[in-house]
């Protein structure tokens, strides 16, 4: 009995370690774009989801109030066609700098992604648009492949779709 307690605290320990692990050392998929608009201009555009289905080939829907610390209700849709739901936690909503959500499977630490768009002001009246997401949990080291073949393309897809809708 006492080696299978000894077993079962390893496993425990092990398992405890490798989250901790795949937590503090997270999986970033980045992005930037410059676009040919002011960062009002951009925000208008990334704000207005109701005009999403138009334009948007990644977020297909997005509902919900953004204000921090709301949830809000995303339609994703991957370079397979395939759709996701999720209920993400706005983290940030500032107008024409930041707009920023955490989403989780479960209760956390399994497979978490902090989504952002971060708009910064450039000379001439243009804008960088940063889009990225920062992905935690021990789930991560098995689906990163998936995440840059199946995510990352649709991150470079909205950010065009966006500067093309923010720039006509």
């Amino acid at each position: 009995m006492k080696k299978l307690l000894v077993a079962l605290g390893t496993i425990v320990v092990l398992v405890a370690g490798y989250t901790v692990y795949t937590i503090v050392r997270p999986f970033v998929l980045h992005t930037e774009l410059e676009v040919d608009a002011t960062p009002e201009r951009v925000w208008k555009v990334l704000t207005d989801r109701e005009a999403y289905p138009e334009w948007n080939p990644f977020i297909i829907s997005s509902t919900g109030e953004l204000t921090a610390g709301a949830t809000i209700t995303n339609v994703l849709r991957d370079t397979e066609g395939k759709e996701t739901t999720f209920t993400p936690e706005l983290l940030a909503v500032e107008p024409n700098k930041e707009l920023r959500w955490i989403g989780k499977i479960a209760f956390g630490g399994i497979f978490d992604g902090e989504h952002a768009f971060r708009l910064e002001e450039l000379p001439g009246g243009r804008t960088r648009l940063i889009h990225e997401e920062t992905f935690r949990g021990a789930a991560i080291p098995f689906t990163r492949s998936m995440l840059t073949d199946t995510i990352k393309p649709q991150f470079v897809a909205m950010n065009q779709a966006l500067a093309a809708r923010a720039a006509g």
